[in-house]
């Protein structure tokens, strides 16, 4: 299940591989003071994801967005990849369940690794804020970018890592 809370937190409960020493690698690059990571997350257009590639088939999608409300968000869940979603600037909220209790809406599987899932009301809801993460393993349909109290944009990096 999904493992979520500060950095530290987060990299003292993952397994060390390769592909996670990697997206860790990155992560402790982002919160460097005067940081090149953090300066490009920070320029990234809102609505305009850049895709980084890193080491052992790890990626990250860098972005920024406009949080939403829950009728507008859709939840989704990952086959190839575990999700380490990392917030930078900004809070958000993100709901997160078993893949079990979902019924399943749309499967982009495999060409976008991508299912959607109709809502599930009695999913748990997740407030991180900008320094904490969420890890979503491949059986955690989640849906984020939720709004807390009002819109806001809000700066992450979800770095993709390969399911062994």
């Amino acid at each position: 299940m999904a493992l979520f809370g500060s950095i530290p937190t987060l990299r003292a409960q993952l397994a060390s591989n390769p592909a996670i020493a990697a997206a860790l690698t990155y992560v402790d690059e982002i919160f460097q003071p005067d940081s090149p990571v953090m300066a490009r997350i920070k320029s990234v257009p809102v609505g305009e994801p850049l895709r980084i590639d890193l080491a052992h088939g790890v990626y990250a999608m860098e972005q920024a967005y406009l949080t939403k409300a829950r009728a507008a968000a859709r939840l989704e869940s990952h086959l190839q990849y575990i999700d380490i979603q990392v917030i930078v600037e900004g809070d958000e909220q993100m709901a997160v369940t078993d893949v079990k209790y979902c019924a399943v809406v749309e499967n982009l599987t495999p060409s976008k690794d991508l299912i959607f899932y109709r809502d599930v009301p009695e999913a748990s809801l997740l407030r991180l804020r900008a320094g904490e993460a969420a890890v979503y393993f491949p059986v955690d349909a989640h849906m984020p970018c939720l709004l807390v109290d009002k819109p806001a944009i809000v700066r992450k990096t979800v770095v993709k890592v390969p399911v062994l």
